[in-house]
């Protein structure tokens, strides 16, 4: 059994493995080289090849417990059907959203447009360096996909005035978002996966109603999951009540951001727990890195508990800090 599934399935809290979110991706110089080459940022994850090579850069380098396979969440509109295309200081950004079109998506065609990052998955679990390892297989939440198909574009960017005006277009959405989910993550978990992990990274925009838009809809993947036999890791950003989640959803781990109090999770939380570091800290010095990283390993100790951080690793970071990072986690006692 792999150390993160120790800590999920056997709520071993002696041990504490360590990835990092997107730690695929543009802070490694290996990367970058790629990337430069190959702007279209869809069609780099729909290669085969590169993705499976990107995937595998920060386990090469850093060892890390897991690989999480190289894509996007918004691969699911695409193969759903609607543009999307990511632009350089705007992020991503979609086309006009045709429910009818949605309601008539051929699951054939759906499966063949993902079928490349299928089969990089694939690819990725026969290698020997994922020994011992976790390969993560991942989507966006049913909530977050809809306000990227809806708003067509990061909220953080611009939010429509009357984005929550439509309900019965948002309900009649998220049916179908969860419908293709389901199927996305069980071709993930056939081609290879041995976790899946469900980002919400916009749950914290929603006050009125969680259960309807965000507790049922990602209840209902994480017991697809579950059902598929291997663990479920959810990621509810900015979400006002974790304990709630955890309590309705029920995933077999939380990862939690870092605007939430270790302290106070620790107390209201008895599942296993991921995450929490603020990526910035990597941008500071050795000594705050320590400090802050010591932090959360003191507070979650005697709890089951994968290092990570409380969201993406950021571009400016450097290769060193992430080292020392590593170091902290690996030589903590």
């Amino acid at each position: 059994m792999t150390p993160i599934q120790e800590c999920i399935i056997n709520k071993n809290y002696k041990t504490k493995p360590i990835w990092i979110m997107r730690q695929a991706g543009r802070y490694l110089p290996e990367f970058r080289e790629i990337r430069s080459q190959n702007p279209d940022f869809i069609k780099l994850c729909l290669n085969e090849n590169l993705s499976s090579e990107i995937t595998l850069q920060p386990i090469k380098r850093f060892k890390f417990d897991a690989a999480i396979i190289f894509s996007d969440i918004l691969m699911l509109p695409y193969a759903m059907g609607q543009e999307v295309k990511f632009e350089k200081g705007l992020g991503p950004q979609l086309g006009e959203l045709n429910l009818d079109k949605l309601t008539n998506i051929n699951q054939n065609e759906f499966n063949k447009k993902l079928n490349p990052i299928y089969k990089s998955i694939s690819n990725i679990s026969k290698d020997p360096i994922l020994k011992n390892k976790d390969l993560i297989g991942f989507v966006g939440a049913p909530w977050t996909i809809l306000v990227y198909m809806i708003n067509k574009m990061s909220p953080k960017k611009k939010i429509s005035e009357n984005f929550f005006n439509d309900k019965l277009l948002i309900s009649k959405l998220l049916v179908i978002i969860e419908k293709f989910l389901k199927i996305h993550i069980e071709n993930q978990i056939k081609a290879g996966a041995t976790i899946i992990q469900i980002f919400d990274s916009w749950a914290g925009l929603l006050k009125d109603n969680v259960y309807e838009y965000i507790y049922g809809p990602t209840l209902n993947l994480v017991n697809h999951v579950k059902k598929l036999g291997i663990p479920v890791i959810c990621f509810p950003r900015g979400i006002s009540d974790y304990k709630k989640f955890c309590d309705v959803v029920s995933p077999d781990m939380i990862n939690i951001d870092y605007d939430v109090d270790p302290n106070k999770i620790i107390k209201e939380i008895k599942i296993p727990i991921q995450g929490g570091l603020d990526p910035k800290i990597l941008l500071t010095d050795k000594e705050t890195l320590k400090k802050e990283t010591e932090k959360y390993l003191n507070i979650f100790k005697d709890h089951p508990y994968v290092f990570n951080l409380g969201h993406g690793i950021l571009p400016e970071t450097k290769i060193e800090m992430v080292s020392e990072l590593i170091n902290i986690v690996r030589n903590y006692k």
